[in-house]
């Protein structure tokens, strides 16, 4: 997200932290492929969409679940717990918690923010415990898909069973597109959030278009 020479581009009018960075501006991971999601046949189509939903905070956190410390600093800043069963999300009014593992969960604001606020917040709440809060936000994107072939979409590159039965709401997942690692989040039938790597961002970008595209036509 960082873009250190200052470049403006259309995706880059994020605020920044602090006046030692007053000049540089957030990039977004997908400012090179920001053309190819405003082609022709995925403006307004029924069957497929995709946007990027830019500058999200994003934090990494580890802690045991059994530490209170941890616990309770934990939903003071966040406004809920971390879920404890697998592949689940919990939610309060301004974040998603996703489950990674036993010890570890994504936090993802639900609106764009100024850079690292809920690390500042949450690292000192959860201090006094064995745990940790790194935010990741320069490092990954959210990419929002929906329509009625997105599932078709998904299922020429990720293996996973994405039937609603088996993979809905209120659940996430880590798993691959192609060759890009991702986490999926499906949000309603139709729709589904996908957290990609930086470094992998712009590949996924394109390969995802280009197993839609075929079946758009």
């Amino acid at each position: 997200m960082w873009n250190e020479q200052g470049i403006a581009t259309a995706l880059a009018d994020a605020p920044v932290p602090n006046a030692r960075m007053r000049d540089v501006r957030l990039e977004s991971p997908l400012v090179g492929a920001a053309g190819l999601l405003e082609a022709p046949h995925l403006r307004g189509s029924m069957y497929f969409t995709v946007r990027e939903r830019q500058f999200l905070d994003l934090v990494m956190v580890r802690g045991e679940l059994a530490d209170a410390a941890f616990v309770d600093g934990f939903e003071g800043v966040v406004g809920c717990c971390p879920p404890a069963a697998p592949n689940t999300v919990a939610r309060s009014a301004a974040y998603d918690v996703l489950w990674l593992g036993p010890d570890e969960w994504l936090v993802r604001s639900s609106a764009p923010v100024t850079a690292g606020v809920l690390e500042g917040k949450l690292a000192p709440a959860i201090a006094g415990s064995y745990s940790a809060a790194v935010d990741v936000g320069s490092g990954y994107t959210v990419v929002e898909i929906s329509g009625d072939r997105v599932r078709d979409v998904l299922a020429r590159g990720c293996p996973l069973d994405l039937h609603p039965r088996v993979f809905g709401a209120g659940q996430c997942a880590q798993s691959h597109y192609f060759k890009a690692p991702v986490i999926l989040l499906p949000t309603g039938d139709d729709r589904y959030e996908i957290v990609v790597r930086r470094s992998f961002a712009d590949y996924f970008c394109r390969i995802l278009l280009d197993a839609a595209t075929p079946l758009l036509s």
